[in-house]
């Protein structure tokens, strides 16, 4: 291996989650490839999100969001809700994502098969991003698609896991490769 001028971004396949946020009677989601559980006691999660997304205005002033993951039948919605601004389109009456509100303003994604509601703890400017680091107050998931010691039940559960340019592969107990190129495609009727 040699040493090269410029930094190979390589952070792929790795997960996204999809942040959700509630402010001023508007939802909004978008996806993030860049997160992490940052601690067990107290629970924390955190995100970066740039500081030109609509979804970075909304979770400074509502001081609050969700942390969704969804399986991976929805990478349609998890390219979509990542590429499309909320500023300009509603993204989940025009993708027709059913949503719920949890107690004091928490939206999530009724397909979720696993979220965390989070009050902003600290925001920390690192470079192009921010990094959202949120205490996590509430935890919501389907027993279903974890085993008994915690782990995914890969019976249950296909994650979608992003390797780069609008690629997901399916990690189940068959593996899958999907390219979401036309997003709307993947709609659920």
């Amino acid at each position: 291996m040699n040493r090269k001028d410029h930094v190979k971004m390589h952070s792929y396949p790795g997960m996204v989650a999809v942040v959700g946020v509630f402010h001023e009677g508007k939802v909004n989601f978008m996806a993030a490839g860049w997160h992490a559980y940052l601690s067990m006691s107290p629970p924390m999660y955190g995100v970066a999100i740039g500081r030109e997304r609509h979804t970075y205005e909304m979770v400074k002033q509502s001081t609050q969001f969700t942390i969704n993951f969804l399986p991976f039948e929805e990478a349609g919605f998890i390219q979509y809700s990542g590429t499309v601004s909320g500023r300009d389109v509603d993204k989940n009456q025009m993708y027709d994502q059913p949503w719920r509100m949890e107690r004091n303003g928490f939206p999530l994604l009724e397909r979720a098969y696993l979220a965390y509601e989070c009050q902003v703890h600290q925001i920390v400017p690192t470079g192009d991003h921010d990094w959202v680091i949120g205490d996590i107050e509430g935890c919501h998931y389907k027993e279903e698609k974890f085993l008994e010691n915690g782990l995914p039940n890969f019976e249950n559960l296909n994650i979608p896991l992003y390797l780069g340019r609008s690629s997901y592969m399916g990690l189940d107990k068959e593996v899958e490769i999907r390219e979401v190129n036309a997003p709307l495609s993947f709609k659920k009727s």
